[in-house]
């Protein structure tokens, strides 16, 4: 039950940023946060390049990378004040139980899933 919860959490944010063939438009994401292309691709954690060629835009690693981006900023969204305000945690709160590590590092080292588990876990009541 709590899965189809969340799963209806994280749709309108990521839902918002894809085209009609599913794939999350680079564009619309950097312009919903106010961001370059350059600053998404670094937010992200990927090659600048990455963002300005159509074909590696919309290959699995770049889309796999944006979408848990989104993702968490979904769920921290209403917590936060806000997209922007979850964008501003996402990049700068240090995560006491990751050593002080933010979300954004933790997402360049793959480390999504363990993001994720960690705000189910504070969403539950319990602490850092």
């Amino acid at each position: 039950m709590g899965h189809a919860r969340e799963a209806a959490q994280d749709r309108p944010l990521l839902w918002s940023y894809l085209d009609s063939s599913g794939k999350i438009t680079i564009g619309h994401v950097a312009d919903g946060f106010g961001m370059s292309k350059t600053q998404l691709a670094e937010t992200a954690g990927l090659a600048r390049e990455t963002l300005y060629r159509a074909e590696r835009s919309r290959g699995a690693k770049t889309q796999g990378r944006l979408r848990e981006m989104l993702e968490i900023i979904s769920r921290v969204m209403e917590w936060a004040g806000g997209k922007e305000q979850a964008m501003a945690w996402y990049r700068a709160q240090p995560l006491p139980a990751f050593g002080g590590r933010t979300a954004e590092a933790l997402v360049k080292d793959g480390k999504a899933a363990a993001v994720r588990d960690y705000l189910d876990h504070m969403a539950l009541g319990g602490f850092a």
